[in-house]
Formats: C-alpha cells, sequence, structure tokens
C-alpha cells in the first residue's frame, strides 16, 4: 500500500485515511488503491464499518489535482474519471457501515467520498462544495446523482449549478451530513458510532443497506456512466481549457459557452 491512504483496524472497525499533502487530494493511485482496499476489506468478516477521514487538521479532501486536466488531455480525464466512478461506487457498495468523518473542505471529489458513505458526521469549521462548474467541469464520482438523492434537487442545484458553499451547520440542516461535532471531534464521534455495528448481526447489516439502498438501483446506475461520459465530453468544449486555466493562473475565468 502506498503512504496515500493509511489503513488501520482495530476490533471491527476499519479506518482509512487520506494523506495527500497539503490538500488530502485524490489521485489515480489512491482512487485505485481505495476500490482494492474496500474489497479488501469486504472479505474480511471481521470488519463490520470503515471510517474515512483526512490527515491534518484543515482538509478532509480538495478533491482532485486540477493541474492532471490543464493541457484538455480527454485521455486523462477519461481514466481519471473511471478510476473515480469505480473507487466511489465500491465505497458506496461496502458491505458493512461507512462513515465519513470530515475533518475540514471537502470539495469536489473530497465530498464525493463522503457522499458515497451511509453517514457523515462533520466538524463545526468544516465547509462543503461542489464547485467543478467553475472551472468548466462537472461533478463525476457521483455527486449529480448522490447529493441529489440526499438533500434533495432544489439544493443540489444550488450546490451545483450555483456553486454555492456550505457551512457544517447548513449541511446538517439540509440533511447532507447527519452531525456536527467540534473542530477535532470527528473520527472520534464517527468511530464511536462505528463500534456501535458490533451490537449488530453484520449479514443483517448487509442486508438492511441493500434494502434502504434498493430505490436507488437501477436507474442511477445508468446516471452514474452518463455523468463519466459527460464529464469526459467537456473536454471538447472551449470553457473546460479557459476554466482549468483561469484557475491555475489565479484569475477569473471568462466563460465563451462554447
Amino acid at each position: 500500500m502506498s503512504d496515500l491512504l493509511k489503513l488501520s483496524i482495530s476490533g471491527h472497525v476499519a479506518t482509512i485515511m487520506i494523506a495527500n499533502p497539503p490538500a488530502n487530494t485524490w489521485t489515480f493511485e489512491s482512487l485505485s488503491e481505495l476500490k482494492t482496499l474496500v474489497e479488501a476489506l469486504n472479505i474480511n468478516k471481521a470488519v463490520y464499518a470503515l471510517v474515512i477521514t483526512g490527515e491534518g487538521e484543515k482538509f478532509f479532501s480538495a478533491g482532485a489535482d486540477l493541474k492532471l486536466f490543464a493541457d484538455g488531455d480527454k485521455g486523462v480525464a477519461s481514466d481519471m474519471a473511471r478510476v473515480f466512478g469505480a473507487a466511489f461506487e465500491a465505497l458506496r457498495d461496502f458491505q458493512g457501515v461507512s462513515i465519513a468523518a470530515i475533518n475540514g473542505y471537502a470539495m469536489g471529489g473530497g465530498l464525493e467520498v463522503a457522499l458515497a458513505c451511509d453517514i457523515r458526521v462533520c466538524e463545526e469549521q468544516a465547509q462543503l462544495a461542489l464547485p467543478e462548474a467553475k472551472v468548466g467541469l462537472l461533478p463525476c464520482a457521483g455527486g449529480t446523482q448522490h447529493l441529489s438523492w440526499l438533500v434533495g434537487e432544489g439544493w443540489a442545484k444550488r450546490m451545483i449549478l450555483c456553486g454555492e458553499r456550505l457551512t457544517a451547520e447548513k449541511a446538517l440542516q439540509i440533511g447532507l451530513v447527519e452531525e456536527v461535532v467540534a473542530k477535532g471531534g470527528a473520527y472520534n464521534t464517527a468511530l464511536a458510532l462505528a463500534e456501535k455495528t458490533a451490537e449488530q448481526s453484520p449479514s443483517s447489516i448487509t442486508a438492511c443497506k441493500s434494502l434502504i439502498q434498493a430505490g436507488r438501483n437501477g436507474s442511477i446506475n445508468a446516471a452514474l456512466a452518463n455523468e463519466r461520459e459527460q464529464f469526459v465530453a467537456l473536454f471538447d468544449t472551449k470553457d473546460q481549457k479557459e476554466g482549468v486555466t483561469a484557475f491555475l493562473e489565479k484569475r477569473p475565468a471568462i466563460w465563451m459557452n462554447e
């Protein structure tokens, strides 16, 4: 295992820490590794729950490093969309209970990994957003689908179409997170919640989870594939190149709607 993800197991609870400073961004390697880790945990019958958190105090995860998309390479875009989808869909389908301990900024793919979890515990100073459209992109790792299911179409559109960034308090109000705790408290709170799974039948957990999520199955899977296709298609537009370039040059983007 690389140093980008740190796995530990205590009792029936596994912890994966995203450890890619300074912003805990996702890479092709770490996404591939996340999928592998989740699949391995599914085989480990002693693991009933999984907690995901970020290393450090500022970032849970800032998503993908936009430098990957600076040259407009559709091949790179396609590869990243594929591994994002594979990793986060594997997490969504984890047989136990998955809990995101959001200890700081959760942006783009950093919020999408939390959306793929069953439960989200958020620290009071954290902020959450899906800002991809600000740089000529779109959420390609489940964001357009999971967020809508979780908070409803209206708030999903406010966050994705209007680029609205939420405080932890607002995220709690709309149901994006299930609990807000003091700074530094997300992991211990998530861990305590995860440890309660030891009181539950693991086979019951798996069955109940699949039943709860059954309403999403079918159409959402088709939508997830379409989401990735549309992400790659954006690399045919001038605005994709302008958005990423403007971000990296620290200037406002000049949109051409082309």
